[in-house]
């Protein structure tokens, strides 16, 4: 991410930490769509926190690549893009959303909320469903090698060219899954009992690179380990996919409508295009062929 400043480190490890899930994370509750959400979910018929307004919560600060300049009003970064194009589905334009400030916990904290929905990198799981609804996924999160710039291994464009690397990576995470699934290296790679030890072995180098989740990528380059870069991402095949949900009051009536804008959004390739607009090669994160 392009911020440096200690808060970069808070807000983003909380990212990592929570997007960082194990292989075997329960799959995300069912959603209801159908006619009914198509018949309630016009403008006019939306029960909203303010009226007339379309109110979306993220934290603050709002780190890159999932807003910009910390600034979610400006449609810019991933998160905000998402946001934005949700509300068109939704029937709103830019001046008819506004957005408030959540703390990352309290979004999916219990209890009645002061926005329609929350978009920030919230991971989808059982457990916080049991105090809020979540959309479907707007995004599966891939996982992504870091090393040290210059390295043998740091200009790698594709998974072949990767094989012969050694790869440093936490136990019983989807990167895991996804080293011996996907790269299939032709060494076996060095597990940790906790992320911070791969992330130490790759400093100290005594591993080539090291697999994480693309949110904990972004805050290992930026904030952990000086000198180190991206070199790809790639789709884990390894367990259930993790996925970012956005977040509303349990029983929320808007949640069929998040679902149907979601599903739109897919169906069209809009939100892979987002994602490759702000999460690909232009945030340093290109995709390993």
């Amino acid at each position: 991410m392009a911020r440096s400043s200690m808060l970069l480190a808070i807000g983003v490890l909380a990212v990592g930490a929570v997007a960082c899930a194990p292989a075997d994370q329960p799959a995300p509750a069912a959603t209801a769509t159908g006619s009914a959400a198509a018949d309630t979910c016009t403008k006019d018929q939306l029960k909203l926190v303010n009226g007339g307004k379309l109110t979306i919560g993220t934290d603050k600060p709002a780190y890159e690549p999932w807003f910009k300049d910390d600034d979610p009003s400006n449609g810019q970064g991933f998160e905000s893009a998402v946001a934005f194009a949700v509300a068109g589905e939704l029937g709103f334009d830019r001046t008819e959303v506004q957005w408030s400030t959540v703390k990352f916990d309290s979004a999916f904290a219990p209890g009645a909320k002061q926005f329609d929905f929350d978009v920030n990198q919230v991971s989808i799981n059982p457990d916080r469903a049991k105090a809020v609804d979540f959309s479907k996924g707007y995004y599966t999160v891939k996982q992504a090698v870091v090393a040290i710039k210059g390295s043998k291994f740091a200009e790698a464009k594709s998974v072949a060219e990767l094989k012969d690397a050694k790869f440093g990576v936490q136990v019983g995470t989807t990167s895991l899954a996804g080293v011996k699934e996907v790269i299939k290296p032709s060494a076996e790679p060095n597990v940790y009992n906790d992320q911070v030890d791969a992330v130490n072995a790759l400093k100290n180098k005594q591993v080539d690179a090291i697999v994480v989740d693309v949110p904990t990528a972004f805050y290992v380059t930026s904030a952990q380990v000086e000198n180190s870069k991206i070199v790809g991402q790639f789709s884990s095949t390894g367990g259930t996919p993790e996925e970012f949900g956005l977040v509303t009051e349990k029983g929320s009536a808007l949640k069929p409508c998040l679902d149907k804008a979601v599903d739109s959004l897919k169906s069209r390739g809009d939100l892979a295009k987002i994602e490759q607009e702000w999460l690909g090669s232009a945030a340093g994160a290109p995709e390993l062929s």
